[in-house]
């Protein structure tokens, strides 16, 4: 019967599939380099990813993505935006202000390197910027450098475990408070979004 309804209509199950492959992201960092790159080196369609990386703090964040959701056609707009040196004011604001907005956020508490660890071991206890460098350098067997435009590839065949550490580590929090729950990530909210449109 469905299908009979998609023929009268003239459009296939098959073209809906396309149509969903051409959502768009607008994903607008506070990092300029770090997360920019990693997103970057999805391997989707290059007109499903519009990443910026602006340097600014959580809630001009949110205010910068607003602005550019209203210059162009986005079916999904995230904000990746860290703890650290932000104060509780502006991280919690600008989490509130994403979600009147209907803008997604993945951030992380302490660092966006706790996204980076997940993928080698489960981390429930909370530590410094400075830690998480040093931790990863040993863990990759190499300098870690926060730049990376190699990162993501280095990473992928690890990727589903630090999905599933990410989610083990939200699930610890009752009820969530991302201001507080350090460390804590929803990084791989994003990363599964956009793994639907990997070809």
């Amino acid at each position: 019967m469905a299908k009979k309804k998609h023929r009268q209509l003239g459009y296939s199950p098959r073209k809906v599939d396309i149509k969903e492959i051409r959502q768009r992201f607008l994903i607008v960092c506070e990092g300029q380099k770090t997360e920019p790159n990693y997103f970057r080196s999805f391997r989707v369609p290059k007109v499903v990813i519009d990443v910026q990386g602006l340097g600014i703090n959580p809630t001009g964040l949110v205010d910068r993505a607003k602005e550019l959701r209203s210059q162009g056609e986005y079916d999904q707009i995230w904000c990746v935006f860290d703890r650290d040196s932000w104060t509780e004011q502006d991280f919690c604001f600008a989490i509130k202000s994403a979600n009147d907005e209907g803008i997604r956020i993945a951030y992380s508490n302490e660092s966006f390197e706790l996204w980076y660890i997940l993928h080698f071991e489960f981390l429930d206890t909370g530590v410094s910027r400075s830690d998480y460098l040093r931790k990863l350098t040993a863990l990759l067997g190499y300098q870690y450098s926060k730049n990376s435009e190699s990162i993501y590839d280095e990473l992928l065949s690890k990727q589903q475990k630090a999905i599933r550490n990410a989610e083990n580590l939200l699930n610890q929090y009752s009820p969530c408070n991302p201001v507080k729950d350090n460390p804590s990530t929803t990084v791989h909210l994003l990363v599964l979004e956009l793994n639907k449109f990997i070809r």
